[in-house]
């Protein structure tokens, strides 16, 4: 399977001095889901938006390295450009438009498309979220935190991206509905081809629909293997499952002890 998305060696600078990046390097098959796990100031949002462009508006920029997407450089390009080309990154905490109503959200995701798609377009994303088309009319704001998640990938899907970037969208949400997105990431990724590179803190949640991942600390890849692998990594099961050797479910505060322990020692 080839590469659809490949970052190399990337280095990220903020305000000309904050090094959050430090020879960052991944691949993306095309058509897989793509795992990227961490822990918070992991630098696992700051690859997101290398990727997508988004990095000058908070004065970050690649500053060494490349991202290639098909085979092209694409560092440092604006994000307009980039959305154009098939990329389209769901941001953290759903950022949807809350004077907008369900439909007019989506509205807005299908931009770039021709006009004469959007109705086809719009059921796709109904059928995907029937929660959505139960409150085409509602206005954003006054949905729930899941469904505001499922209106964010729904607007994503109404751009057609090849390459879509999700941003912890299990954050804040409950288990079972946290399963249910998921299981719906994993629907339209196997049913569209569509290739989902996914950030996440949940990686139980993460690896349950992802093929490879990755796990960042500190800038760095410091991990990576297939999903399975993953999973059945000892220190894995530590560091990002609460799980003991034995299998035994550990307290979050033995987790952070064995964490710091297991960094200090190496």
């Amino acid at each position: 399977m080839a590469d659809l998305l490949a970052v190399e060696n990337m280095e990220v600078v903020y305000d000309d001095v904050v090094l959050v990046l430090k020879g960052l390097s991944l691949k993306v098959a095309e058509g897989s889901i793509t795992a990227l796990l961490g822990a918070n100031g992991a630098g696992k949002t700051t690859t997101l938006k290398a990727v997508s462009g988004l990095l000058h508006s908070e004065d970050g920029a690649v500053t060494a390295g490349n991202v290639r997407y098909a085979g092209a450089p694409i560092r440092n390009l604006p994000p307009e450009k980039i959305v154009r080309m098939g990329i389209f990154q769901v941001m953290e905490g759903r950022r949807v438009f809350e004077d907008l109503s369900v439909e007019e959200n989506l509205r807005c995701g299908a931009f770039t498309r021709p006009r004469a798609e959007f109705p086809a377009d719009l059921e796709k994303v109904y059928a995907y979220f029937p929660r959505l088309a139960e409150r085409r009319r509602q206005l954003a704001g006054y949905m729930s935190g899941g469904e505001q998640q499922m209106l964010a990938i729904g607007r994503a899907i109404m751009a057609h991206p090849r390459l879509l970037l999700l941003d912890e969208p299990s954050l804040g949400l409950a288990p079972l509905l946290v399963e249910e997105i998921f299981e719906i990431v994993r629907r339209f990724n196997r049913q569209e081809g569509v290739t989902i590179l996914l950030v996440e803190q949940n990686a139980r949640a993460a690896l349950s629909v992802a093929d490879f991942g990755y796990i960042m600390e500190s800038g760095r890849v410091v991990m990576e293997g297939t999903a399975r692998e993953l999973l059945d990594n000892a220190d894995v099961q530590e560091f990002y499952l609460g799980l003991s050797h034995a299998g035994e479910k550990k307290r979050y505060r033995d987790v952070k002890h064995y964490r710091r322990r297991k960094r200090w020692l190496g």
